[in-house]
């Protein structure tokens, strides 16, 4: 099922929104107000937003470090997740986690995981539980192409494989593992080609185009759902920032980040609506209210509460 004008200005909205909390949390790092990692999504926001708009309430969505956008798309906070970048008690996971582990238990947001490829395996444990209990949920797991040389992500696709677990592993190929490109990590760039071992369905696609984002993922999920089968996304996307707000991104031209901010996801998607009839005023309003939205939740950090010293040893051990 394609996407509905509405449902477009939707996800425009919620694309925009991840850009510009980006952008406020990279100025805030500058600022010195966020400390330790922080990893932008800048780019990739296409991905994020038509994978999770096909998935429903009670489905599972894990991720890796960079994984702000994924915690928005699916229903979190703008104000607990600054907060949380600011490390106060009002944050998604009380300032305890910080930029690489956001946590969402109410919308089944099961994390930010900092050790690359080791939450896969966990999206097969998600899965595994919910055909153990009959449940028709399915777990999506994202994850970047630099986890799929990694040791779990391997056990992960072959128990899903195996078990015929209702999993949906999305692989965001940006294109750089850190600062490695691709052709120099792997010897062919089709990342989906490493679902033929298990084997399980496959696709690979354009990570800019927010309806064929929509669109795989649908035909995914489904088949995870309804006939309890794992499959394999590759999404070709690209980062405009470097790995995390420490890497100046030397390694790449900027010819080549040009051409791809030539296809930003934002703008492919506004070209589509703009024929469609949606004017200037309408995209106006939406990006006016994402800007409230944002420094609302920049301000709620701001002034939130630091983690009183005493609570230190709390949600260490169950």
């Amino acid at each position: 099922m394609s996407l509905s004008i509405e449902k477009r200005l939707e996800l425009y909205e919620q694309m925009y929104l991840m850009r510009r909390f980006e952008e406020s949390a990279a100025q805030s790092y500058t600022e010195r107000k966020i400390g330790g990692f922080l990893h932008l999504y800048i780019g990739q926001e296409a991905v994020a937003a038509g994978v999770i708009a096909a998935t429903r309430k009670e489905d599972s969505v894990i991720t890796s470090y960079r994984d702000h956008a994924h915690y928005l798309a699916r229903g979190g906070s703008p104000r607990a997740g600054m907060a949380e970048l600011f490390g106060k008690e009002t944050g998604c996971s009380k300032g305890r986690g910080g930029s690489m582990h956001f946590f969402d238990v109410e919308n089944n947001f099961l994390g930010g995981w900092g050790i690359v490829g080791a939450h896969v395996p966990l999206a097969a444990g998600v899965g595994f539980a919910a055909k153990y209990k009959g449940e028709k949920s399915v777990c999506v797991c994202f994850l970047g192409e630099g986890a799929v040389s990694i040791g779990p992500f391997h056990e992960g696709l072959c128990l899903a494989a195996l078990w015929k677990l209702p999993v949906v592993f999305v692989v965001e190929n940006n294109r750089y593992a850190m600062g490695t490109p691709i052709h120099r990590t792997m010897t062919s760039e089709d990342v989906s080609i490493r679902a033929l071992s298990y084997p399980m369905a496959r696709a690979t696609v354009d990570g800019c185009d927010l309806d064929q984002s929509y669109e795989q993922a649908q035909i995914a999920i489904e088949r995870a759902r309804n006939e309890s089968l794992p499959t394999l996304l590759e999404y070709k996307t690209y980062r405009y920032r470097g790995h995390s707000m420490a890497d100046p991104a030397k390694y790449r031209t900027k010819e080549e980040l040009q051409e791809w901010k030539d296809r930003d996801p934002l703008l492919l998607l506004k070209a589509k609506l703009e024929p469609a009839g949606v004017g200037v005023e309408v995209f106006k309003e939406i990006e006016d209210k994402v800007e409230r939205i944002v420094v609302d939740a920049k301000e709620f950090a701001e002034n939130s509460p630091e983690p009183a010293p005493e609570s230190l040893g709390d949600y260490v051990y169950v």
